[in-house]
């Protein structure tokens, strides 16, 4: 599915009452919402707003952004280029100045997201062999005064890696292997027939732990969320036929193998075999998905897999978890917050700046 184009940033407010539960705020300070997003004419750029609507930074580059990674400690943030992207941005996230242009090595691109660890000393970001397209790699970089260096790559052991992620110890990589071959400068999938998609536990030395793989070959796992006790939950995008049945969602308890998250088969079709982002809520013990094929927001409980809401959303994008739930964000539609500390969810929409934004919308 193609990605949807975004519209001008328009300025707007963004009401502090109706975000009274984020308690995602670092060091005191209200939180910052990092994201990526095109104009009209197609102009890349990345932003920051504070959550009284202020704009902080809207600073143009080169290059569509997919995902935003935060500094654990530094006012830094990493827009990390969406695949094939050669460029992502570090930004200076008091004032969006442009501290440097990342650019991939030769026969490497970006896949779109990258993680800091928490010492705020490396980078890892998921990238593409292209002289072996699709071998997936593992750039590591250093943070040394305001630039990042390439230290090494490790192998991400599988065909284009995804989303990335640290278990809570820190020090243990949860990789999401897509399974497809793409070809530098190109989105055009080459190995349908032969995908190899996987879930990979690795230590940041890139010793392999686990590797797995559903059923379904043609399941791509892409995006990830990992709750407090080390649950780490996926979510598909189905490559084969429309009409065939197969699970969307998986989930790997600590200890237990990786396999299909129960669904139930009028969730299963109105995701329309494409899910977006997923989010845990550790401390309520609840999942989040977002499916925008189908316009649909799904949220069930973690442990017993009760389905606790099934909502409808235009083009819903991006999914976070805050104090009382979860905030979702909507390409056409008004961006809500679903408070899921009673029996029954309740919903608030948001009034969020003006324009489409991408699935990946980020708190620092």
């Amino acid at each position: 599915m193609k990605r949807r184009a975004f519209i001008g940033l328009a300025a707007a407010t963004l009401a502090a009452s109706a975000l009274g539960g984020w308690t995602l705020a670092q060091h005191g300070q209200q939180p910052l919402l990092l994201s990526a997003r095109n104009d009209a004419a197609g102009k890349h750029y990345v932003v920051g707003f504070r959550l009284d609507g202020s704009q902080v930074f809207a600073t143009r580059v080169d290059e569509r952004c997919h995902d935003v990674v935060a500094h654990p400690s530094l006012s830094l943030a990493l827009f990390v280029g969406r695949r094939p992207s050669t460029q992502s941005y570090l930004i200076d996230t008091r004032d969006g100045r442009l501290l440097q242009t990342l650019h991939s090595p030769p026969q490497r691109h970006f896949y779109g997201h990258a993680v800091f660890h928490a010492s705020g000393d490396w980078l890892y970001a998921t990238e593409n062999d292209t002289s072996d397209p699709g071998r997936g790699v593992i750039g590591v970089y250093r943070l040394e005064g305001q630039r990042l260096r390439r230290d090494a790559e490790l192998s991400s052991h599988g065909l284009g890696p995804h989303q990335l992620l640290w278990l809570p110890d820190g020090e243990t990589l949860v990789v999401a292997n897509g399974g497809i071959r793409t070809e530098a400068d190109s989105r055009v999938e080459m190995n349908l027939d032969s995908m190899e998609s996987s879930l990979v536990l690795l230590k940041r030395d890139g010793t392999l732990l686990s590797k797995e793989q559903l059923a379904e070959p043609m399941n791509s796992v892409r995006h990830l969320a990992v709750a407090s006790d080390g649950t780490v939950v996926s979510g598909q995008q189905y490559m084969g036929e429309a009409g065939d049945t197969v699970p969307l969602l998986a989930i790997k308890r600590p200890g237990q193998a990786f396999q299909p998250f129960p669904l139930a088969e009028a969730q299963r079709l109105a995701m329309h075999q494409y899910t977006a982002s997923v989010a845990i809520h550790s401390e309520l013990r609840l999942l989040a998905l977002t499916a925008p094929r189908g316009n649909r927001v799904f949220i069930w409980d973690l442990d017993s897999a009760e389905l606790r809401m099934d909502a409808a959303l235009p083009d819903c994008a991006g999914v976070g978890a805050i104090a009382e739930g979860f905030v979702v964000s909507s390409g056409i539609g008004r961006c809500r917050r679903y408070d899921c500390r009673g029996e029954r969810i309740l919903t608030q929409p948001l009034q969020l700046p003006a324009g489409l934004w991408d699935n990946h919308l980020r708190l620092a």
